[in-house]
């Protein structure tokens, strides 16, 4: 599966953006996705994740801001982005998840990712 993300930007504190995920070479709509976002010199974290038949969680830091949606029709899946913080900027790249447990690894090779700025 090739994973393309896009949609990010730059942006001020406390703006928004909605961040699309598009995967291609094959079906993900059985599949645990996540978003991912990698901060300047920190490692890639899990922020969110949706399961196939659209349960979520997300990490503590952006609980009540994002929100993690899906098209198994189109096979994409989405990450709304509001009340933007600073340290909200990084990469934000998607993936496969091996399952749904809080140990879950990605499963696909990295794409490319989207970078999103905020400016305070």
């Amino acid at each position: 599966v090739q994973l393309q993300a896009s949609g990010g930007g730059l942006v001020q504190a406390g703006g928004s953006l909605r961040l699309s995920c598009a995967a291609s070479g094959s079906d993900i709509s059985r599949k645990v996705m996540g978003w991912y976002r990698q901060a300047p010199g920190k490692q890639r974290e899990l922020v969110a994740r949706i399961s196939n038949i659209g349960n979520t969680n997300y990490a503590d830091s952006v609980k009540g801001r994002f929100s993690i949606s899906r098209d198994n029709v189109k096979n994409m899946v989405y990450l709304e982005l509001n009340s933007l913080k600073s340290e909200d900027t990084g990469a934000f790249y998607c993936n496969l998840l091996s399952g749904w447990s809080n140990f879950a690894s990605p499963m696909a090779s990295w794409g490319q990712g989207t970078q999103v700025t905020v400016s305070s």
